[in-house]
């Protein structure tokens, strides 16, 4: 590990709908960050799956428009190189080779399938790389809508109704069975997408059809939920043994509800509350299920909970998001400034995080040990 600045790879993009939204956390976190103790490298990875090394400084192009934003500059492709002792990003241009990059930690900024979805975590620590964030198992549940919420609903965890609807079972489901089972209006969406991408809002059988379509171009697997009116409450989580969680905040969509438009694309798509206005015994309820949300779901480093509180004053969770959105607007680093860790301290604190657990998983085992193998090495 650098003896001065540590070297920190920004690892953005990826082949997601989602893509957008990462490129523009990614571009946050890298402004924030502390150019006295880390050397930052730009990771990207387009739409074709492809990483590149790219160059600080104007490495996007329309960076601040959702709509248009997208990679800029010139590209580099890199290979990741497993070692045990020097964790290495290798750059080709072409088919010569052009370097080889040490990198103390990744912060993956990644939305969605091939990133968020254990996908990446895998990659990285077959790698041996110290990576921020939930490890394989934790970022694949949180990923997967139905698994997490099956999980949830086993450790008595408050939750909607929900249906689970495979592909190759879809003829065998009816609207009027679904609507029979959840209520209507309900909601229709893929089970491993965020951000509300190919979300519907479902009230009447000739928009059920439409719904189904458009959920079943982003999965495989689809989601049926039950409508929930109430607020839409969101808490932030940061640990690894011992997470600690934020004060929660208060999204008020001024659309018909909070879809990837209103998140991303339009500036009034919502207002925010920050910390939310509600009982401190209320706001110590949502921290306290966060926490037992986070490790229900065996999450590291950071995640954040969306929750529903019902007029009646019960709170059910909505789902779990173990790479935030980083942007200007989003609900995850705002949450930390009202707790009290500016953005910069946030960044510090989940790669110290990353680099802990990193270094307590290269102490153990990777041989056959028994108990008098143990004994021996006391005594010595």
């Amino acid at each position: 590990m650098s003896q001065t600045k540590l070297r920190v790879g920004i690892l953005f993009g990826g082949k997601s709908v989602e893509h957008e939204v990462s490129l523009i956390s990614a571009k946050n976190v890298i402004d924030a960050m502390d150019k006295d103790k880390y050397e930052i490298v730009l990771i990207a990875i387009d739409k074709q799956g492809e990483w590149h090394l790219k160059q600080s400084g104007e490495f996007l192009a329309f960076a601040e428009d959702a709509k248009r934003v997208h990679l800029h500059g010139e590209k580099q492709t890199l290979a990741l190189l497993p070692k045990q002792e020097r964790k290495e990003l290798v750059g080709y241009c072409g088919d010569q080779l052009q370097g080889r990059l040490a990198l103390d930690v990744i912060f993956p900024i990644l939305h969605g399938p091939m990133g968020e979805d254990g996908t990446m975590q895998g990659l990285l620590t077959l790698a041996n790389i110290p990576f921020v964030g939930a490890g394989v198992l934790g970022s694949a549940i949180g990923m997967d809508k139905d698994v997490m919420k099956r999980l949830l609903r086993d450790a008595k965890i408050p939750i909607g109704k929900f249906i689970t609807v495979m592909k190759h079972q879809r003829e065998t489901l009816d609207f009027e069975s679904v609507s029979q089972e959840i209520g209507l209006p309900f909601f229709v969406k893929p089970a491993n997408a965020g951000s509300s991408v190919g979300v519907s809002k479902v009230s009447c059988e000739s928009e059920f059809k439409n719904a189904m379509d458009l959920a079943f171009l982003y999965a495989r697997k689809v989601l049926l939920e039950e409508f929930i009116p109430g607020r839409e409450i969101e808490c932030s989580v940061l640990g690894n043994d011992h997470p600690i969680a934020s004060l929660p905040g208060e999204v008020i969509p001024q659309h018909e509800f909070y879809s990837y438009e209103a998140k991303y694309l339009d500036e009034q798509g919502a207002l925010f509350q920050i910390p939310v206005q509600l009982p401190p015994e209320l706001v110590k309820k949502v921290q306290m299920m966060s926490i037992e949300v986070f490790q229900a779901l065996c999450c590291e480093g950071m995640a954040r909970i969306d929750f529903f509180l019902k007029e009646n004053g019960d709170l059910l969770v909505n789902e779990i998001n173990t790479i935030p959105g980083f942007t200007k607007i989003s609900m995850y680093p705002k949450n930390w400034e009202a707790s009290g860790i500016a953005y910069s301290e946030l960044i510090d604190r989940l790669i110290a995080l990353a680099i802990d657990r990193h270094a307590q998983e290269s102490c153990l085992a990777t041989s056959i040990t028994t108990i008098s193998d143990i004994k021996i090495s006391e005594q010595v």
